[in-house]
């Protein structure tokens, strides 16, 4: 397992793209609307190789299909989570509303009423929306009790 400093601002996923004779890679827009990243300014990034189970591969495969992509740049990701599904999240901070915010893969938000930063509940996605889900807590986190 990773240790995260306390210092550390934003995690996100993203594929570094060839753009001339640079590389760069796109920052979710979730992460400049919540505050995390402001553009014009500079930021120290970490890079950490993301080691994906033979299933993710395949699903990272399916998602990434040539037809996607535009002229001039590529349509956005589609969410990282679907309606109905069942999933474990880390509660890490509490939005103006006082519901719980969890952060998933390329650092989308996953809204969760009545949880608290540390929780680390089963969640059922409810609603999905482009930068953002909603989802209910199907089982609390078992060292809570």
């Amino acid at each position: 397992m990773v240790e995260v400093p306390e210092s550390l601002h934003s995690m996100f996923s993203a594929t570094v793209e060839k753009r001339g004779e640079t590389y760069t890679f796109e920052v979710p827009q979730t992460e400049i609307d919540h505050g995390a990243l402001t553009p014009g300014e500079t930021y120290r990034i970490g890079v950490l190789t993301q080691q994906l189970s033979s299933t993710e591969a395949t699903d990272e495969r399916t998602t990434r299909s040539p037809s996607s992509s535009t002229k001039g740049g590529s349509e956005p990701p589609t969410p990282p989570v679907n309606e109905g599904e069942v999933r474990d999240v880390a509660i890490e901070t509490v939005g103006d509303q006082g519901d719980g915010i969890a952060k998933v893969e390329r650092g989308y938000v996953v809204i969760v009423p009545g949880a608290q930063p540390g929780d680390e509940p089963t969640v059922e996605i409810e609603q999905v929306q482009e930068n953002v889900a909603f989802a209910s807590v199907v089982n609390n986190d078992p060292r809570a009790l």
